[in-house]
This record gives structure tokens, sequence and C-alpha cells, in this order.
């Protein structure tokens, strides 16, 4: 199978690629990337001289650029996981999150509707459920997004939909929970905390560290995108759940311990405009079809934690 899988720079697109060049020897993936500041091309060094990966540098929100890759590489599929992700910059600035997370996408799946994709995987977030005291989202539950990020992943969810019910392109929408994990930009939670740490700074938690995320290891998403483009519905969403339900103080307490650190590293302060306070996924659909994560919690954070301590060399230049 050949794949174009864009943002393949990034966190969960540079592992997901990764992944897949190692688990399928019969595929080939052509890496789609703008090369902004959290596409990372020391994510995928040692794969640039792998024959069955190609890198193409380019603006998902550019149509010719778009169709140039479609046409040069002829994928069988798409695995969009391009996006501007982080949500304390969407409330300063929601620019180019509109355009990228909305436009880019739509301009994707006119290029797809026109070489006549056979699959189209749409990662997106719990984020666009908004926020639920009790109960977990399914599905078919309404969207509520909270933050400029999040709506436009809603939007760009809609779209996508939009481009299977009005054209029949066959577009699956994968919506997953907090991703950790190798190669992650260190402005998300665990790694920032980590690298933090481990330069003798405090971490700052924001308001009373209460707020809940429900967490997976990135090699179990990789895992749950593989699962669905094989064995997914065209025009079926899938909750990608960790069942890893904890506050972000718990999290901050866990890092902590495994770094040897106390309480003393951590900073409480002034929380987020709209700060959700917890997400929850119901993941029985893609439980029933038979995914489910491999990983413990603990132990995967365990690894994640060992691979910031051991590479320094890849985070500190971020830094800067």
């Amino acid at each position: 199978m050949k794949l174009l899988a864009t943002g393949g720079l990034g966190f969960i697109g540079s592992n997901f690629i990764r992944y897949m060049l190692d688990e399928h020897p019969e595929c080939t993936i052509t890496n789609f990337d703008n090369m902004t500041y959290a596409g990372n091309p020391a994510n995928l060094a040692d794969f640039e001289k792998n024959s069955r990966y190609s890198f193409v540098k380019g603006d998902i929100r550019d149509s010719h650029a778009v169709d140039l890759a479609f046409s040069h590489h002829a994928p069988d599929a798409v695995i969009h996981f391009a996006a501007e992700s982080h949500v304390d910059r969407s409330i300063n600035d929601a620019t180019s999150f509109v355009t990228t997370n909305v436009c880019g996408t739509q301009t994707l799946l006119d290029a797809a509707l026109r070489h006549k994709i056979s699959r189209f995987i749409h990662i997106s977030t719990d984020e666009v459920y908004g926020s639920t005291a009790t109960g977990s989202f399914k599905e078919t539950d309404i969207l509520n997004p909270s933050s400029p990020y999040s709506a436009s992943k809603a939007g760009s969810d809609l779209i996508a939909r939009a481009f299977f019910i009005t054209h029949g392109l066959p577009v699956i929408v994968t919506r997953c929970t907090n991703n950790f994990g190798p190669y992650q930009y260190p402005e998300k939670l665990i790694p920032f905390f980590v690298t933090n740490l481990l330069q003798g700074k405090k971490v700052p938690v924001y308001g009373s560290g209460k707020n809940v995320r429900d967490w997976i290891y990135v090699l179990d998403h990789c895992r749950a995108i593989d699962f669905v483009l094989h064995e997914g519905t065209a025009g079926e969403i899938y909750n990608i759940g960790g069942d890893n339900e904890k506050t972000n103080l718990e999290i901050t307490h866990q890092i902590l311990g495994i770094l040897g650190k106390d309480s003393s590293s951590i900073e409480f302060v002034k929380d987020r405009p709209g700060h959700d306070w917890r997400y929850s996924l119901d993941s029985t659909k893609i439980h029933k079809m038979g995914w489910k994560p491999q990983s413990t919690f603990e132990d995967a954070l365990k690894e994640t934690v060992a691979w910031y301590v051991q590479h320094e060399g890849w985070w500190r230049p971020l830094l800067r």
C-alpha cells in the first residue's frame, strides 16, 4: 500500500511512519509536511535513505503543492495528521488554526476526490466533544468545542464527513485522547515538565491541577490508526481512548517520582481561559472490532521519561 501522510514530521505522524515502515514491509510512505516549528526533521532523520520513505515539503493549504504530491506519488490512502494543535497558541491567535485545520483539510479532501483516493483517515481529537463532569463521549454525541483549536478541529471533522456524505469519498474520522511518547514537541505537558525538571526548573501546573485527561501511549494510537486503515468502514467515526484518566496533578507527581523530585518543584499558576475540566471517550466501538491498547500507562510513562533523559540532544535545540 502507498500512503501519503500529512504532518509526518510531527509527534504522532513521525511515530506512525516509523511504526508502519517497521511493521509493513510492503508499505511505502510519502511524508507531506510544511516544516513548521513542530515539524522536526530530526524525528525521521534515520529514515531519510530508506527507499520506502520519501519527503515532500509543502503546505496543505497550497492546492498546487498538494496536487503535485498526489500526482507524483499516487497514494492509495491519505493519513491526515497535519494540524496546528497547541491550545495556548490558539488562544493567543486563532488564525493559523482556522486556515490550516479547516481550509487545509478541505484542500486535501478536494485533491483526494480528484485523485480517487481509496481511503482518507482524518486524525482528530477528543477535544471536539468539549468537557464533561461525568460519563464518556460516544461517536454520536454532539460536538461542543471550547478553544479555537478544538473548534477548528471540529470544523475539519465536519468537512471531512461532508465529503463522504456528499461525494462518497471514503473518509474515516478518528478521535483520540491525549498522546504521549518520544518525539513530542516540548510544549505539551509531559515533555514540557520532563525537560523543565531536567534543567532544574519548576513545572507550572494550571489552576488546582485537578483537570482530568485520558492518556494513550503514542504507539498504541499508531496501532489503532493502522487497524482502522485496514478494518474500518468508510464514513465512520472511531473514538480511540487509552482508558487512563488522570488529573494533571497526578501526572505531575508521577513524573516527579520517576525523576527523583518532590512537590517543591511544582509551581501552581493562573488557569488558562476556557480550560476544559475533563475529557473522556467511550471506545467501545473500536474495542468490539478487535483493537485495544497494549501498553500500561505506568510502563509507557517510564519509557517516555527515559527517552527524554537519553535524548537531550533532540530536545534541547528546540528550547532556543
